[in-house]
């Protein structure tokens, strides 16, 4: 079966369960299911960043969605244990659907085995020096000049600090938080740092809330690069490498703050294109 042109996670879950991308979902299961609840308050910082999980297992991967409190209930992961992904990819939380098809996808072609996947070892040591090392990575993605807009959807303040340590300047949006580490302005309306961005970071959290379809949509018609940070539904912001997203920092579960030692993520570039006329004017 040929397979379509992903333009939004439903077009692609569609995608998967029709067999388009692998084995039937329908002969795969799911070996264990579990909810996290995290906080974490780096040194230096006043903001404590709530962090809740879903997580899914089948065979060797994991999948994982980020949601907000009180989106999915204990008693999913209660029932989700022996389940197929197909039953899973038609559930009716959003939460538990992301999940289940980054635990497809992720088990259909692991990051590690990926082609053109660069490997990146986080070193070991405290919070703050995993998180830097991790946001650095992430920032290095981006192709920037100074004084580019860059959007941060979902705020992480290692990653407003290493945006503009090259440069850039930051327009951060988050649903959850007001001001970031150094008092500037967080706004809550997407579409205001959408339209002054020259270029978009965002993070896994965007596939959960139902942003992730909005902000790819908009960087492919205004042709701006999209670099997506995930730990959670790392894979499937993969599967929209070249059709949207142009740069991917994978970090599949177990995520780095959860360990001190020296930890793996994955790096993905689309290639960029050549210019179609040589001696066009610059972009």
């Amino acid at each position: 079966m040929p397979r379509p042109e992903p333009r939004t996670v439903a077009g692609l879950t569609a995608a998967v369960l029709a067999g388009a991308h692998g084995p039937d979902p329908r002969t795969l299961h799911v070996t264990s299911a579990f909810r996290l609840y995290h906080t974490t308050r780096l040194a230096g910082s006043d903001v404590t960043y709530h962090n809740h999980y879903l997580v899914l297992r089948t065979g060797p991967v994991f999948g994982a969605c980020a949601f907000e409190a009180g989106e999915v209930a204990p008693e999913v992961c209660a029932d989700a244990s022996g389940h197929t992904l197909a039953d899973l990819l038609r559930h009716p939380a959003t939460a538990v659907r992301v999940a289940a098809l980054d635990a497809y996808l992720a088990r259909v072609l692991p990051h590690r085995d990926a082609p053109g996947a660069e490997p990146v070892t986080l070193p070991a040591g405290t919070p703050e020096v995993r998180a830097r090392a991790r946001d650095a990575a992430v920032a290095g993605l981006l192709d920037i000049t100074p004084g580019t807009g860059v959007a941060l959807i979902g705020v992480v303040n290692p990653l407003v600090a290493a945006i503009r340590e090259r440069g850039g300047v930051c327009l951060p949006c988050d649903l959850n938080l007001r001001t970031t580490q150094w008092g500037e302005r967080v706004s809550d309306d997407m579409t205001e740092v959408l339209a002054a961005a020259d270029a978009v970071v965002a993070t896994g959290m965007t596939l959960s809330n139902g942003t992730f379809d909005l902000i790819l949509e908009h960087c492919r018609d205004q042709d701006i690069p999209l670099v997506v940070y995930a730990q959670t539904g790392s894979a499937v912001a993969r599967a929209f490498l070249s059709h949207g997203v142009t740069a991917l920092n994978a970090e599949p579960f177990p995520f780095s703050q959860f360990s001190a030692e020296p930890t793996l993520m994955h790096r993905y570039r689309v290639p960029r294109q050549a210019p179609a006329h040589a001696g066009g004017a610059a972009r």
